[in-house]
């Protein structure tokens, strides 16, 4: 039997999926998608924007503005029916930009289709054996792939999560709701609440065309829901049906909330909706999922070209744990604020109007937008372990952005300091070094404005793993760390 060999073979492939093809190929690894549609056409609209920090991830690869150019941006964040300002947010894309999930997966397959990536579509993983160097794959179809890792990225039902037995702990639903496309007439527009959660029913283009969500009365588990479902539903919730007909697209999801007990079982790996399932309060699934591949891809793009050792995917779960396990505490939370009884509605009121002050303002836009993650990966200066923000700069030869300088996915030494010369001797084929000029101040999201360093060490995914300190050991002790030992 013929056996195709990849580098990494991706179960999935979605946004996620997607993602993390195009940063493993631009590290240089031979990589292959596994994807059961015939194509990247999705059911209904489905998610709906894109948070500031995932549209920073893009702008690192010099993509973001294929996405812009199609959606429209909003520069606040919502909370509980809550609508505040959030345009003073520290960034250059300091907005959710509204733009269904189908374009967001259109755009990302446009960029993976211009790098080396392998497609294998109209079929799934059905098992998998690890063996002492690498992963063997048989497709639901009868072919057969061999890589060195594999990643389950095939969502919350993930096959991969399943067959590797990596627990998947976490709360059972309490609540049930049914989300659709269809057509209506005279439909109640915007968000109520009634006792189990909300209803939202919004305008689509063409005639009679609408969206909406609805709770149901009570916990239902199917997966396919009928019309008849969504009747009872909405009869539930507003006493009229709205003469629902047309029904494009009908799903039911639930508010459980289950996190994998690890994201990494030796040479199998999780990302996106295979690693965190939650309720859609707060809009963070694809969003969350985008940055689980930015900060895999070029770890496991390092470890399959031999540049740095297999214990540097540990970091992986190290990192997006923590964020997936805050997520679905934020879920939770947003999801029991949504209920409709006079004490949620009573506690409600009064979160509203905690949030409009200035200090919780800003630090729930930082969360819900990604701008405030911050990897335990060291202490000292505020910026270790946090995003770099994209700062004008200017060199010797002209004037550019940070983000400018990521777009090859390489790691970045920033040298503000021109009296001092920073030795990287055996990291100069890996590192890029750059001499420039920034402000002697700038701000962070939630902490506020912070002295310049003299110097920055810029993972590929954007995060700063070294601040210049003046001690050149350090420097090489982060290189070490994060790209891998010297070359001699």
């Amino acid at each position: 039997m013929h056996v195709s060999r990849h580098q990494v073979v991706i179960a999935g492939g979605g946004p996620t999926g997607l993602m993390l093809a195009g940063e493993l190929a631009l590290a240089g690894a031979d990589v292959a998608i596994v994807e059961e549609r015939p194509n990247q056409e999705v059911d209904g609209s489905r998610a709906g924007g894109l948070h500031p920090r995932s549209i920073e991830v893009l702008d690192q690869r010099g993509i973001a503005d294929r996405f812009i150019s199609q959606g429209e941006k909003h520069h606040v964040v919502h909370f509980a029916g809550a609508v505040l300002d959030a345009s003073d947010r520290p960034s250059r894309h300091n907005y959710t930009l509204a733009l269904w999930q189908e374009k967001i997966e259109l755009g990302l397959a446009e960029w993976v289709s211009e790098l080396p990536v392998q497609f294998y579509r109209g079929c799934r993983v059905a098992e998998f054996t690890e063996t002492d160097d690498g992963v063997s794959v048989a497709l639901d179809d009868g072919r057969s792939l061999a890589a060195q890792y594999l990643v389950g990225c095939d969502g919350g039902r993930s096959i991969v999560r399943k067959k590797a037995g990596i627990g998947f702990p976490g709360w059972d639903p309490d609540i049930s709701y049914l989300i659709f496309e269809a057509e209506m007439s005279g439909p109640q527009l915007g968000i109520s609440h009634g006792p189990k959660g909300l209803y939202a029913i919004g305008p689509l283009e063409g005639a009679n065309r609408f969206r909406g969500v609805i709770t149901e009365q009570n916990l239902e588990r199917g997966e396919k829901p009928d019309i008849d479902d969504l009747r009872r539903a909405l009869n539930a919730a507003y006493n009229a049906d709205f003469s629902v007909r047309n029904v494009t697209w009908l799903s039911r999801f639930t508010d459980a909330a289950r996190q994998a007990e690890t994201y990494r079982k030796g040479r199998i790996l999780l990302a996106g909706d295979a690693a965190h399932v939650h309720s859609p309060a707060g809009g963070q699934g694809l969003n969350i999922g985008l940055q689980d591949a930015v900060n895999l891809g070029w770890k496991l793009g390092q470890v399959v070209k031999g540049i740095s050792a297999d214990d540097l995917l540990d970091s992986y779960h190290d990192e997006r744990h923590p964020v997936g396990a805050a997520l679905l505490k934020s879920t939770l939370a947003l999801t029991a604020l949504n209920r409709g009884d006079e004490r949620t509605n009573a506690l409600r009121q009064m979160m509203a109007e905690v949030m409009q002050m200035d200090g919780p303002r800003k630090w729930y836009a930082a969360r819900m937008s990604g701008l405030d993650v911050h990897y335990d990966i060291g202490h000292g200066h505020p910026l270790i372990g946090r995003r770099m923000p994209d700062l004008d700069i200017s060199t010797a030869d002209h004037s550019l952005t940070v983000f400018a300088l990521l777009h090859d996915a390489r790691p970045l030494l920033l040298n503000f300091d021109e009296s001092k010369r920073l030795d990287i001797s055996g990291w100069q084929d890996r590192v890029k070094v750059v001499d420039a000029n920034i402000a002697s101040r700038f701000e962070l999201p939630v902490m506020g404005m912070i002295d310049a360093p003299s110097a920055v060490l810029v993972r590929p995914d954007g995060h700063v793993a070294w601040v210049g300190d003046g001690n050149d050991e350090s420097l090489r002790e982060a290189l070490s760390t994060w790209f891998g030992h010297a070359a001699k």
